[in-house]
C-alpha cells in the first residue's frame, strides 16, 4: 500500500496524525488537490497542525500490486491497521467503500485509533442482508438501470473500469461538483476489481463487517454526509452512525447545503475540511 506523507510547516504547534483512506475506482488524489487545482484536505490539515497520511489501496493508483481484482476490502484493511500501529495513534478520516476498510481496520488496531470520520462511509456488513448474486443478476437483466442510486450491484467482469457516464451518475453529480474541471478529475479515476464491488453489497455473503459495535466503543466517531448524495440518503448513514453510536452530521444542518459524494474536492471543500477538523479537535 502506498503512503504519501504530508508534514506539517515549522512553527505549527503538532496535533494528532490523520490517515485519509478513499473509497472504490479512486486513489489518494482525491484528499491531496482538487481537479481544479484548489489545495486538498490533506495538506489543509497540515496546516493546523496534523500530520497526513494519504493512502493508495493495494492494487490502485501509486500501489504498484497486486492487481486491483485480486484486492479484498479486509486485505485494505490489514493494511490501513498496518499503518495505524505504525504510526503509534492517528484519526482515521475514511470515504465511501473506504468506510467498509475503516471500520474493519479500526477493530484491527483498536489501540492506535483516536477517532474516526467517516465521509458518506459504507456501512460494515453486519448492517447488510447477503444478497444473493442471482437475483441481483435478474434484476439487472430486467432493469438496465439497477446498481445506481444506491441500489445494490453485481460486478460480473474481474475489473471494472469507470465511465465518464458513470462517474457523472455516481461522483460528479452534485451542483458544486467543479463541473468544468471533470476531465482532470476523470483521469484521476482507475479501474475496481469486482471481489471488492462485490463485498461492498455483501453479494452472496462476501461482504467485510467486524464483531460487533462493541469493539468500537470508546472510539469518537461521526459520519459526516451531504444533502445532495443519492446514494447516501439521510436515513441509511443515520443507521450506519446510530449502529456504532457515532455523531450523525448532515452537512445542510451546518449551514453547508448542496454537497454531494465527493465533497472533499466540490466547491466549499474547506468549509467542511474545517467542520470536519474541528471535530476531531474538539474529541481527540
Amino acid at each position: 500500500m502506498h503512503v504519501e506523507p504530508f508534514t506539517v510547516p515549522p512553527g505549527i504547534a503538532l496535533r494528532v496524525p490523520l490517515v485519509f483512506v478513499h473509497g472504490g475506482h479512486h486513489t489518494g488524489a482525491c484528499w491531496e488537490r482538487t481537479p481544479d487545482g484548489r489545495i486538498g484536505w490533506a495538506p489543509y490539515a497540515t496546516e493546523r497542525g496534523h500530520p497526513a497520511y494519504v493512502v493508495d489501496w493495494p492494487g490502485h493508483g501509486r500501489s504498484s500490486a497486486p492487481s486491483p481484482a485480486g484486492v479484498s476490502l479486509g486485505d485494505v484493511a490489514e493494511a490501513v491497521a498496518e499503518l495505524l500501529a505504525t504510526l503509534g495513534r492517528a484519526v482515521l478520516v475514511t470515504h465511501s467503500m473506504g468506510g467498509v476498510v475503516g471500520w474493519r481496520a479500526a477493530e484491527l488496531a483498536r489501540p492506535h485509533v483516536a477517532a474516526i470520520a467517516a465521509i458518506a462511509p459504507g456501512p460494515p456488513a453486519n448492517l447488510q442482508p447477503p444478497l444473493s448474486s442471482e437475483t441481483i443478476r435478474a434484476q439487472q437483466i430486467s432493469d438496465p438501470a439497477y446498481g445506481m442510486l444506491g441500489q445494490p450491484m453485481l460486478a460480473l467482469a474481474a475489473e471494472q473500469t469507470p465511465t465518464a457516464t458513470m462517474a457523472r451518475a455516481l461522483w460528479a453529480n452534485s451542483a458544486r461538483f467543479p463541473a468544468g474541471a471533470f476531465d482532470a478529475y476523470f483521469a484521476t479515476l482507475v479501474p475496481e476489481g469486482s471481489r471488492a464491488l462485490n463485498e461492498r453489497n455483501n453479494i452472496d455473503g462476501t461482504g467485510i463487517g467486524v464483531s460487533g459495535p462493541e469493539p468500537l466503543h470508546g472510539i469518537p466517531i461521526a459520519v459526516f454526509t451531504g444533502d445532495n448524495d443519492p446514494r447516501h440518503p439521510y436515513a441509511v448513514d443515520a443507521a450506519v452512525a446510530a449502529y456504532f453510536g457515532a455523531e450523525f452530521v448532515w452537512l445542510a444542518d451546518r449551514g453547508l447545503a448542496g454537497h454531494g459524494h465527493m465533497c472533499m474536492i466540490e466547491d466549499g471543500n474547506l468549509a467542511v475540511a474545517d467542520l470536519v477538523l474541528d471535530w476531531i479537535a474538539a474529541h481527540t
